[in-house]
């Protein structure tokens, strides 16, 4: 036993003085490995898997034309477009060959004819008198180119007047040129009235307090009006009256009058073609 732990001493000992002497050497021990000989090559690998796609490249030159593929098959027709004007007229064509002698006719009876013809004539004279004796006697109409006028005598307020003339399919009627309120007035005059409703009334009241007048069709008064001397078209009225309707006097003039006063009236139609270029005359 002691000669086993002596020898550990000194081992150790030994030891000890080796590392003493190693840790106090400055020297460092290094080592350098050279490359070796190049080996042989190896063999070719296994084809990879496709890589992501790339971003695109610039645009590439304009190649030459291709040849012209061929005619393909007509398509379907279109809608059809519009109407073009029309052309100019083209040259006259040549004359066409006659043609054939057609058989000869039988002989006319013409004085026949010509007496049926003039009988005719008599007879339309007659109804034209007729219609002319219906609207200007019985009716007791008048007439321009463009209207009928109806004198009626049923003393009435100006709103009633002016739907009574409505419901017989006219208005009021509206003296709007110096012929027609001339002819207006003397239609009054041969009946032996003074004074009757025309369509003429007060629309509104400007701010000076001066009345503003329209025709019975809503249009302004402009370029005509026959107002006595007496009367104006723009005078103020009291507004404790009503004397916002207009009457026409025999003599032609126009003056203010109550609307709730009763009076004859006139109404006016506008003349309608039917077939035949007869004209319809009011009830």
């Amino acid at each position: 036993m002691k000669k086993r732990s002596s020898l550990r001493l000194v081992m150790l000992c030994m030891c000890a003085t080796l590392l003493k002497s190693i840790s106090a050497s400055p020297e460092v021990c290094t080592n350098s490995f050279l490359p070796g000989a190049k080996g042989d090559q190896g063999e070719v690998g296994e084809e990879g898997d496709d890589g992501k796609l790339g971003k695109y490249g610039p645009k590439g030159f304009r190649g030459m034309p291709g040849e012209q593929g061929l005619r393909g098959e007509v398509g379907y027709t279109g809608k059809m477009g519009l109407t073009g004007d029309k052309g100019d007229k083209g040259d006259a064509g040549l004359d066409g060959p006659s043609g054939l002698r057609g058989k000869p006719g039988t002989t006319c009876d013409c004085g026949r004819y010509r007496k049926v013809v003039g009988q005719l004539d008599i007879n339309t004279g007659k109804l034209r008198n007729a219609v002319k004796f219906l609207k200007n006697v019985i009716l007791g109409l008048r007439e321009t180119e463009e209207r009928y006028y109806l004198l009626v005598k049923e003393p009435k307020r100006f709103r009633e007047a002016s739907m009574n003339c409505k419901l017989r399919g006219g208005n009021l009627a509206m003296p709007k040129t110096t012929n027609t309120n001339r002819l207006m007035a003397d239609y009054v005059s041969q009946t032996g009235l003074t004074k009757i409703y025309i369509g003429v009334h007060a629309q509104s009241i400007d701010r000076d307090g001066t009345h503003s007048y329209v025709y019975a069709d809503s249009s302004p008064l402009q370029g005509f009006a026959a107002w006595s001397q007496e009367e104006n078209l723009n005078s103020s009225l009291a507004p404790t009256t009503n004397s916002s309707c207009v009457e026409l006097l025999s003599t032609g003039a126009w003056s203010h009058v109550e609307c709730e006063a009763t009076m004859f009236f006139m109404c006016e139609f506008t003349k309608s073609r039917r077939r035949g270029g007869e004209r319809r005359i009011p009830s």
